[in-house]
């Protein structure tokens, strides 16, 4: 195990014009003939915050900047969320209007990362746990332009943001992974299964997994998003 105290993820930093507190791990390694990094953004789930996920970032390829950013909305000690949500018996009940402030802020916030770090804005992937994973898809479906990849690791399409996407071409070019434990008791595996539907119907290039278990990032699912992000990094060069 690392110390979060001993490593540049320990510091949280602010990006002034969306607002967001987000931790940065920079690029171990450049790519010959590359000034700027890519960058991977993971997002974290409801009730949690960026440092659910500060062991994933060290396990990424030590090409990319990884950024772990924090939710804007506090629902208690620790606990951060995109949006408020409640899980009813006719499924989760979400405050649409807090979903899509967060979507804009979050294009602020990628906006904002090439001018404050060596990043390059043409590679900046984004993908989240859960609610994280949610607001990866409305960022990637709304503004498909701005990233060069989305994933969705337990999470689902929102319907409500489906009005504001516009298929084409830079739509159809965009890479998107998805995965779903098949006993996830939160969100169930209908709503991965839609959202394929939904992907294949835009024409995304879709990477899709389903595995045993349930609402968690599980090994198996994680060595598959590496995989998928690494072939889209392409080989290291010597």
């Amino acid at each position: 195990m690392h110390d979060l105290h001993k490593d540049s993820l320990a510091h949280t930093q602010l990006e002034p014009v969306s607002g967001l507190r987000y931790r940065l791990r920079p690029a171990q390694q450049a790519q010959p003939g590359q000034d700027k990094a890519p960058c991977l953004v993971l997002l974290h789930g409801v009730g949690g915050n960026e440092t659910d996920l500060a062991e994933v970032a060290r396990q990424f390829d030590p090409r990319l900047t990884v950024v772990l950013a924090r939710g804007p909305l506090e629902l208690g000690p620790g606990q951060y969320a995109w949006f408020r949500v409640a899980f009813t018996a006719a499924g989760p009940a979400i405050d649409a209007a807090q979903a899509e402030s967060s979507r804009v802020t979050l294009l602020d916030f990628i906006g904002q990362l090439p001018k404050l770090h060596e990043i390059d804005p043409a590679r900046i992937w984004l993908a989240g746990f859960s609610q994280g994973g949610i607001m990866s898809a409305s960022v990637g479906l709304t503004a498909p332009a701005r990233l060069a990849g989305f994933g969705i690791l337990s999470g689902r399409i929102l319907p409500e943001v489906l009005p504001l996407v516009k298929p084409d071409g830079a739509l159809a070019q965009l890479p998107a992974f998805v995965s779903h434990g098949v006993d996830d008791g939160t969100l169930g595996i209908a709503f991965a299964r839609k959202a394929r539907t939904v992907l294949e119907g835009y024409g995304l290039p879709l990477s899709y997994h389903e595995y045993a278990g349930g609402h968690r990032l599980s090994r198996p699912m994680l060595l598959d998003f590496r995989g998928w992000l690494d072939e889209q990094l392409g080989p290291v060069e010597n």
